[in-house]
């Protein structure tokens, strides 16, 4: 019997966030378009071509709070995270 993989249930969101680099460095806004239990799609201002591996989103400025996120897919200025 194959398995099949589904998908987490997305919610439209259209949220502010910003995400941050390591060491919590450069803190960039962004706009998450939906958001899952399990991942989101953000929207930078600029290409998401040289976004790291690995980043941290949160709803507020402070690089203390917020999720670690792997850089799943990248798509022009838009970009898939999971979170991790």
């Amino acid at each position: 019997m194959a398995l099949t993989k589904k998908r987490d249930a997305r919610k439209l969101l259209s949220q502010h966030a910003w995400i941050t680099l390591e060491g919590g460095f450069a803190a960039r806004h962004c706009l998450v378009q939906d958001i899952s239990k399990s991942g989101a799609k953000i929207t930078l201002d600029e290409d998401t071509s040289q976004l790291p591996g690995v980043v941290r989103m949160a709803f507020s400025r402070d690089a203390r709070t917020g999720q670690s996120c792997q850089v799943v897919w990248r798509r022009g200025k838009s970009a898939g995270i999971r979170f991790i």
